[in-house]
């Protein structure tokens, strides 16, 4: 089979054949069928000490299955999380990390749907927000932001202010239920807002922080670090969130279970819908790469094998 692979510290990307794998006792093998292409994944490429496997989203269907696999067979449809190596013709997907996609569902809606609205949806939780109020979501062209834009609509937010790079972006964003649009290089946000969606960090905290009305919520569930300052966090009494799936993932999943459930419900319902910027062929790895490095995406980047 074909696979992505790169051996040192900004790549480059390349193809080799490599033999299918075996999945494990509680594992499945997929044939895929869609990729999603990720910042946390670009990011890993450039920035770690060592290689490491190009996992991720994935979607396909299940060809083979563990000695102990039992929610699953042969011929079932799925999407979920890999955590080897995803950027292939077939990867390996663990169970428990494993959703069934319903008929109506393709591949490309299910990597542009299930692990980024995951994502978007425990942000949300984690800001424990009240029917009315008012949210903030940087990045909200993102594959997790312009789903986090729609998922505060669903549920009740009052004013929904979509924070994004580019002038370029504010139609796409208002297309998705936003009120209004702010750049990230604004003096100010516009009217206070309850809570704050993050996905950017790093210098963004600071305006992120400042656009909250005294008594707000600032979920951080960057991967681009960034400091606060205790004095600020102070003045407004407000606070500051990490969110962080992994840990719910492995420690809760029956959370995690409700999450998927209530995406695909919303999916079909048509209240919530992904958007695809592009999509690559397997081969064409590095240049999904390059829009996602450019923040010029406008919802989700995916690789058809």
């Amino acid at each position: 089979m074909r696979r992505i692979r790169y051996e040192s510290t900004g790549g480059p990307l390349f193809l080799e054949e490599v033999a299918v794998p075996e999945p494990g006792p509680a594992e499945l093998l997929v044939r895929c069928e869609a990729i999603g292409v990720t910042l946390p994944v670009v990011r890993k490429v450039t920035e770690a000490a060592e290689p490491i496997p190009l996992g991720g989203e994935i979607a396909g269907e299940v060809v083979a299955v563990g000695a102990e696999v039992t929610r699953f067979r042969v011929g079932d449809r799925v999407t979920g999380l890999c955590f080897g190596h995803g950027y292939a013709d077939y990867a390996v997907l663990h169970e428990a990390m494993a959703s069934p996609m319903p008929d109506s569902a393709s591949s490309v809606d299910a990597v542009a749907l299930v692990r980024s609205g995951l994502v978007a949806s425990g942000a949300l939780d984690a800001a424990r927000p009240a029917k009315g109020e008012a949210a903030l979501v940087t990045a909200a062209a993102s594959g997790v932001g312009h789903l986090a834009v729609q998922l505060a609509r669903a549920r009740g937010a009052g004013r929904v202010v979509a924070a994004v790079s580019s002038a370029a972006k504010a139609d796409f964003v208002r297309s998705l239920g936003a009120d209004e649009m702010a750049l990230y290089t604004d003096e100010h946000w516009g009217e206070p807002v309850d809570y704050a969606l993050d996905a950017v960090g790093g210098d963004l905290l600071t305006p992120a922080l400042a656009a909250l009305a005294p008594g707000g919520r600032l979920v951080a569930y960057s991967s681009g670090g960034g400091t606060i300052q205790a004095y600020d966090l102070l003045v407004g009494a407000k606070s500051v969130i990490g969110f962080q799936m992994a840990r719910i993932a492995r420690g809760e999943p029956e959370r995690y279970e409700r999450w998927r459930t209530e995406l695909w419900r919303l999916f079909e319902d048509g209240a919530l819908k992904p958007a695809v910027h592009a999509e690559f062929a397997l081969t064409d790895a590095a240049a999904a790469h390059s829009v996602i490095e450019s923040r010029s995406n406008l919802g989700k980047v995916v690789l058809r094998p």
